[in-house]
């Protein structure tokens, strides 16, 4: 559903809107760019770990390859959740655990179909992370939200043992460097089971 669109003295549309799409059980707020008869979809992606700036994964969002983004702001999870350290090869993940950890910062952007796309590549969702919508507070503006998020969900109970981040950096005094995945070798999906249950 779109809402609050007009058109132009020539009858076409080329402005940005405010989108309503259910996807899954999922109700996603995103924005729309029309131009003529063309809509290019706007989805608000929070990232808290290695995706953001400085951090080795954030050349993701910056190829042009990979689609567009476009960072919007600061901000912080409402609900509090427990952002820990872990795996062998020292991923972030936030747990799926509502109301325990901490409100967890990061940044917001605004990406399109493709890099999203992408960065569920890069997360393997819904196998390993699942993208869901949560409520974010911006910093610059104190306004609340709705972005995406990967979240582990079926988690080791272990898990829930390791310290409690309120905000991640992959060169942080906790001492577990983060191992890109050129540095892995040829594991494949076995690490999962580090943090995960596995079916």
């Amino acid at each position: 559903m779109l809402t609050n669109h007009t058109t132009g003295g020539d009858g076409t549309c080329d402005q940005t809107v405010l989108l309503t799409a259910l996807r899954g059980r999922e109700l996603e707020f995103v924005t729309a760019t029309l131009a003529g008869d063309s809509i290019m979809i706007r989805h608000l992606v929070f990232v808290y770990g290695t995706l953001k700036r400085n951090e080795p994964n954030h050349h993701w969002l910056t190829n042009k390859e990979n689609g567009e983004a476009r960072l919007i702001s600061k901000g912080t999870t409402q609900e509090k959740y427990p952002l820990v350290i872990g795996s062998r090869f020292n991923i972030p993940y936030v747990l799926a655990a509502p109301d325990i950890g901490e409100n967890i910062e990061g940044e917001v952007y605004e990406v399109d179909n493709k890099m999203l796309s992408m960065l569920d590549m890069l997360e393997d969702h819904p196998e390993y992370y699942e993208r869901k919508i949560k409520k974010i507070c911006l910093k610059d503006s104190d306004e609340v939200i709705d972005c995406w998020i990967y979240l582990l969900f079926m988690y080791k109970q272990q898990m829930m043992e390791l310290p409690f981040l309120k905000t991640y950096s992959s060169y942080g005094d906790h001492g577990k460097n983060y191992a890109v995945r050129e540095s892995r070798g040829d594991v494949g999906r076995e690490y999962w089971s580090d943090v995960k249950v596995m079916d």
